[in-house]
């Protein structure tokens, strides 16, 4: 095929504009190379794709390479990321791809992948970029054929038999952002008996109210706002493809992810004493610790959903949760990122409780942090620096921790910080937490102070 960008191949997922990026030519390849890595004759692929305007017309091509390359395609329609992966497990297909720009801007789009049940990332996605560069696909005995399906039901029910609610029903707004997962949540949460007041729930890939992304504070202003004025306990907000949770309690506060594993870990141990549980390295220490005084067994692991995943499965972990608010439930579900799912798990915890989630909130540790920094750095020398921020920490006798499992964080015992080069983008991703503003301030100041010393000038927040 004519050239293309191959900074869209990337760690966990392919990513990019779809108009400058994601041309039909692409996307057509794209199919080709997929349906050839399975290495199956006339192997099967679920596709779903969400709302954004571009999806459509990269489905179509996308799927058709998939054909050409002798797959057949079960198509599952428009709907969140979680409704593929749940597809993967329902129809048993060969790999599964779900098109969608997750929580980027409208006019960026991609694909997720999955080979059987398993995320496809890393070497996998370096070696369909191989095949494309090659045009190296398989021949085909016959040519596939597209069928599409409604799963909805299957889904809502799966989730609606993996939840155990108890008697209380507490009021809750859901802002969907216009993303892919408002009408499914409505119908969950309805049909489970809870007062639901839709925000932002109709599909709309422009999305014109706020931008999709839950990590941001600035976006869940018109939740607050909501949930307050309505007097509901709860806010959910999800992003574009429905992978990520934000919550809000009813004062308007933010739960972020690490602070809702704590919840979620909470009501596990009380079913299953010991279990274990998936974090990583960009979340809160409180998290680590209150798991642990709670019984429970929490590892450290390094960024990235399909990472997560895989560690998930090799730890027989029953939760494991990112900062961003993905969320992987394998107690009573799959092992996959569902914010429908994990909204409703916060739902069924506070059916049972005698507390709101607002006394829930006052139960967890209070930290002074940041939230995900990021320091634009060249892709050719961001590892290098990182190394070097490391051998500096390392020679400094103010640390009573180090971990070099992702980037390096450094444990002061009343604070920490972490510096770590971003898969997905030229940049530092750097976070810093304490016990106070004061000790926040010595942590920041030290890392500042390493990063700054490197030989490479960056300009750092």
């Amino acid at each position: 095929m004519n050239t293309f960008n191959p900074s869209i191949f990337r760690a966990y997922d392919i990513r990019g504009k779809a108009a400058k990026d994601l041309s039909n030519e692409l996307s057509y390849h794209l199919g080709r190379a997929f349906a050839s890595e399975l290495a199956q004759p006339n192997p099967t692929v679920s596709l779903a794709r969400d709302c954004r305007l571009s999806s459509k017309r990269i489905r179509d091509s996308f799927a058709k390479g998939l054909c050409d390359s002798g797959a057949n395609v079960i198509d599952v329609g428009v709907g969140p990321s979680p409704i593929l992966y749940f597809a993967a497990h329902h129809l048993n297909t060969s790999g599964s791809v779900v098109i969608t720009g997750s929580h980027n801007p409208s006019d960026e789009n991609g694909f997720k992948m999955m080979r059987g049940t398993s995320s496809f990332y890393g070497d996998a996605i370096k070696k369909l970029k191989l095949r494309i560069n090659g045009e190296n696909y398989v021949e085909p005995t016959k040519t596939g054929v597209i069928k599409e399906q409604n799963i909805d039901d299957a889904y809502l029910n799966a989730m609606q038999n993996a939840l155990n609610m108890g008697k209380k029903r507490p009021k809750v707004v859901i802002d969907a952002g216009n993303g892919t997962g408002g009408p499914l949540a409505i119908k969950l949460f309805g049909g489970l008996g809870f007062d639901v007041i839709p925000l932002f729930c109709e599909m709309d890939g422009t999305f014109p109210n706020h931008h999709p992304d839950p990590t941001v504070e600035s976006n869940l202003q018109a939740l607050k706002d909501k949930v307050i004025e309505s007097g509901a306990e709860v806010g959910l907000a999800f992003d574009g493809d429905t992978d990520r949770l934000g919550a809000i309690d009813g004062s308007g506060r933010v739960l972020w992810g690490d602070q809702l594993m704590i919840i979620f870990g909470r009501a596990i141990l009380k079913e299953i004493p010991g279990a274990k549980f998936i974090g990583e390295v960009k979340c809160s220490q409180s998290m680590y610790d209150e798991l642990k005084k709670a019984g429970g067994h929490p590892i450290m692991w390094k960024v990235g959903h399909s990472l997560i995943k895989s560690k998930l499965k090799e730890e027989k972990a029953s939760l494991a949760g990112e900062m961003s608010g993905h969320l992987f439930f394998a107690d009573r579900y799959f092992g996959f990122d569902d914010a429908i799912y994990a909204g409703a798990r916060l739902l069924e915890i506070l059916s049972k409780s005698p507390m709101t989630l607002s006394e829930h909130f006052d139960t967890l540790p209070s930290m002074v942090n940041t939230p995900e920094i990021r320091v634009p750095c060249p892709d050719d020398r961001k590892f290098e620096l990182v190394d070097a921020v490391a051998t500096r920490l390392k020679a400094s006798d103010k640390f009573t921790d180090i971990v070099e499992l992702d980037g390096v964080r450094a444990n002061m015992g009343f604070g920490w910080g972490l510096v770590r080069a971003s898969n997905t983008q030229p940049s530092l991703v750097t976070r810093y937490e304490a016990s106070s503003t004061k000790e926040l301030k010595t942590v920041k100041d030290f890392f500042i102070e390493a990063i700054s010393t490197s030989k490479l000038e960056l300009s750092i927040p």
